[in-house]
């Protein structure tokens, strides 16, 4: 009988229901399942698993009107015929035996992408007391209601379901008048609609621009310390990279910089650092690239998280704005996992970027841009950016307050208002071994060596974020983290 070994540890996050129907559809799939035995009755059921028997009776019913499952009169619930094949219970005992005849894929690999060094951090940062990572968000602030009210808008029964269509290698109108109107002025940037394009996340525009434009005779300089990702990506394709110094005014340019074909720089606050680039050094690199004929890719990634009211214009809205392609995120105020963003360029690039993401998923999925569009267009997204600004200015203030106190010793690399703290440590202290120690004590921290490129980086740099904790956790866990330093 099933009850004899049936056994389900409930998740409080999750609906008794939805786990209830999710394990026994588990052992219907997989032939736990005797096919000719009635199973556990409800009220059995739910005195073995300590749930109502209202729940096991509207999971059963549930499955009979999926066709999982057959009710007879005073017998009980039964498996469907349609899962009485042995054929498939043996099919399926068969696919969870180890594969003995694999080929050697090693030997069939063009390139070995596993081989590109990445940022590391850990997938369960979450359940870190104290979680410096940087790239995520405390979960508490997200939109949820406006998000559930848009999408039950969208998904009204007497609206039209354009969502469910695929657009071949088209993008939402909406969403795209949504960016151009409401979201790109505000950078200072105004684009036609044929010159916008959207992607999943500015990484994806970073692939989608090197695999169109970079060959092994492309020479592009990068800051370093630098996003790892672009670096990587740009390897990828063969390119030729030049690493520039960052100083307190941004990307150093000299007579390297001066060859490239491209400039890859993230002014608003540079990756990892923070730094804002200086006014001077932005009209340095406009007059070099209008006499070099150079291509600057601006990655504005956290563009809709800067909280500094005087912020400066994108690169993009300068007067070379036409050699400037711009990306951005719309994930990273809202949620990571959204996984949207965008990419401004002129039409003729946008057009071949178009068909180069034909060829790999046509485009972001309709219905979350459907509903994004939404959220813009009522104002959620706008009302939600003002308070998530006060907040994070709130949360940047106990961070640096905290740091100023308790590490008096790592000095504060970077501007204002940045959504990250780039510290450097006393040269004697290996940031490594340190976030290893301070993860024993429940602190999350990013050592900074990750971002550097020369051959033997400098061990003494670390990266804090504070969009993932809780104001109020921010002091303690700074002080934790001097205690773990000594």
């Amino acid at each position: 009988m099933l009850d004899h070994y049936f056994h389900l540890d409930f998740d409080a996050q999750r609906g008794l229901q939805e786990q209830l129907r999710e394990a026994l559809l588990d052992a219907i799939h997989t032939g736990t399942i005797p096919a000719d035995e009635a199973l556990p009755s409800c009220r059995r059921l739910s005195l073995q698993l300590g749930i109502s028997r209202n729940t096991v009776a509207l999971v059963y019913e549930g499955l009979v009107e999926d066709g999982y499952l057959i009710s007879r009169p005073r017998s009980g619930y039964y498996l469907h015929d349609a899962y009485h094949d042995s054929d498939a219970l043996e099919l399926a005992q068969t696919m969870r035996q180890p594969v003995r005849d694999a080929p050697s894929w090693s030997k069939r690999f063009t390139h070995r992408p596993s081989h590109l060094q990445g940022v590391l951090r850990p997938s369960n940062w979450m359940d870190y007391e104290f979680p410096f990572v940087y790239g995520q968000l405390d979960a508490r602030l997200f939109p949820l209601e406006q998000w559930r009210e848009t999408a039950r808008r969208l998904l009204g029964g007497n609206r039209e379901r354009h969502w469910l269509s695929d657009r071949y290698d088209q993008d939402d109108p909406m969403l795209v008048e949504q960016l151009r109107t409401r979201v790109l002025p505000k950078r200072g940037i105004h684009a036609q609609s044929d010159e916008i394009l959207v992607t999943l996340g500015a990484q994806n525009a970073l692939f989608l621009i090197a695999q169109l434009l970079f060959d092994r005779k492309t020479r592009v300089a990068v800051e370093n310390p630098g996003y790892r990702e672009a670096v990587n990506v740009f390897l990828r394709q063969g390119a030729q990279l030049h690493y520039q110094p960052v100083d307190g005014e941004g990307m150093q340019l000299d007579a390297d910089t001066r060859h490239c074909d491209y400039l890859y720089v993230t002014p608003s606050h540079q990756g990892p650092t923070g730094t804002t680039m200086s006014r001077e050094r932005r009209e340095r690199l406009i007059h070099q690239i209008q006499r070099f004929d150079q291509i600057v890719l601006e990655d504005d990634y956290d563009a809709e998280v800067n909280f500094d009211r005087h912020a400066q214009l994108a690169l993009k809205a300068s007067r070379a704005g036409g050699r400037v392609i711009y990306m951005s995120s719309l994930s990273k105020p809202l949620s990571p996992g959204l996984r949207l963003g965008y990419l401004v360029a002129d039409a003729e690039l946008i057009d071949e970027l178009r068909a180069l993401r034909r060829l790999m998923y046509r485009h972001p999925p309709s219905s979350l841009q459907q509903q994004l569009a939404q959220f813009l267009a009522q104002g959620h997204y706008d009302r939600y950016l003002r308070q998530f600004a006060d907040e994070m200015r709130h949360r940047w203030e106990c961070m640096n307050d905290a740091i100023a106190r308790h590490l008096p010793g790592c000095r504060r690399v970077g501007g204002d208002h940045a959504s990250v703290f780039w510290l450097e440590a006393p040269e004697n202290v290996d940031t490594q071994r340190l976030a290893w120690q301070a993860a024993q004590n429940g602190v999350l921290i990013e050592p900074g060596f990750q971002h550097f490129f020369e051959r033997v980086p400098p061990r003494n740099f670390m990266r804090l974020g504070f969009g993932a904790i809780e104001g109020e956790r921010i002091a303690p866990g700074i002080e934790r983290l001097a205690q773990t330093l000594g």
